[in-house]
């Protein structure tokens, strides 16, 4: 069956549907990994968006338990080619099942090359999947125009309270659309992870007494979560040790009363190399982000930054003053490189003391 993928600036690209037919309007990105597609397919972070990646094959070891939480988060999936069978002695499936399964509309067989292009030269835009042939631009492009991923924090983050059992320190983790890896990755080193719904109030939280405090990745525009900022400056005024990933990164600068702003066509992928300027180590870190923290904004005596993007210049993390807090813009749970960022989660059980 022919599906369509129609841009807000009227470019139209024809594959072969493969998944759901319903249609879709979603805001388009891009995502540069050549591996781990199932932990892109599951990441809370893209709710409200839909993927295509720019590896010309995708699907060759199948779907496996690899999965970054319960169910697929992409409103729909492109590819250039998809393989038609898989191999590996994990494999549970195929991309095409999965897509099928979780009513996501996945579109086959197009130049995802030019369609990258695009989004590079003229930034991130909004995109309509469709497998009626008679669409009519005139009507479709101002529906695109309009569209906003809006709140989807509160789509994804868990609905109520759960606990990781751990016999070190406790920590609570505010899920704002966590990755699984985060709280394992604590919960290897002994923590006790205590998981929070994202509009937990601080006090709820600080009464609980946690050794530390942990805010999430999650989805969408940081500046739609005003309710969440407002208690992450209850946190941020209290004296337990924090560690932000990704939007909590960005939701710290805000509450602390720097800006961000949303980035031509963000950072998606395993390959994005980042500068400890501590030190001047550079790390390999996968990012999933379309928004950044405006280094212009900081207040030097609140914040300064911690880690720089070495392609383009962006801030990729935080340190502030005279507060057991730092924060990072990637992923530091994720293992892209040999010498990736998981010594961060280390560092972090230092600020809480070290183990019990």
């Amino acid at each position: 069956m022919k599906s369509f993928l129609i841009l807000e600036d009227g470019t139209v690209f024809e594959g072969q549907n493969v998944g759901s037919t319903q249609d879709v309007i979603s805001e388009i990105v891009f995502n540069t990994s050549m591996t781990g597609y199932l932990e892109v397919l599951t990441d809370p972070s893209y709710a409200g968006q839909a993927v295509v990646m720019t590896y010309p094959l995708i699907g060759n070891y199948g779907i496996t338990p690899d999965m970054e939480s319960k169910k697929p988060w992409p409103m729909g999936y492109v590819v250039r080619e998809l393989s038609r069978i898989p191999s590996n002695f994990r494999s549970e499936g195929t991309i095409q099942d999965f897509l099928q399964k979780n009513n996501i509309h996945g579109i086959t067989g197009i130049d995802t090359r030019a369609l990258t292009k695009i989004l590079r030269e003229k930034g991130t835009m909004n995109g309509l999947f469709t497998v009626n042939e008679n669409y009519n631009l005139d009507e479709i492009i101002p529906k695109l125009k309009e569209y906003h991923t809006g709140d989807v924090v509160s789509k994804v983050t868990c609905k109520e309270k759960s606990i990781l059992k751990g016999n070190g320190k406790k920590v609570a983790l505010l899920d704002l659309g966590a990755k699984k890896n985060i709280a394992k990755s604590l919960n290897e080193r002994g923590c006790e992870v205590v998981i929070y719904p994202a509009h937990t109030t601080a006090e709820e939280i600080l009464n609980s007494n946690p050794d530390g405090i942990m805010l999430s990745n999650g989805p969408g525009d940081p500046k739609d979560c005003k309710t969440i900022i407002e208690e992450i400056k209850k946190l941020y005024n209290s004296d337990i040790p924090i560690f932000a990933i990704c939007l909590g990164h960005q939701l710290m600068a805000l509450a602390t009363g720097a800006d961000t702003h949303k980035m031509k066509y963000g950072h998606r992928g395993g390959n994005h190399p980042v500068k400890d300027l501590a030190t001047g180590r550079v790390y390999i870190s996968s990012q999933n982000h379309g928004y950044v923290v405006d280094t212009d904004t900081l207040d030097e005596k609140i914040a300064k930054p911690a880690f720089v993007n070495v392609n383009d210049g962006t801030n990729e993390g935080l340190s502030y003053v005279g507060k057991n807090i730092f924060t990072v813009q990637f992923h530091p749970e994720a293992c892209p490189g040999p010498q990736d960022s998981s010594y961060l989660f280390d560092r972090f059980i230092d600020m809480m003391g070290g183990e019990k």
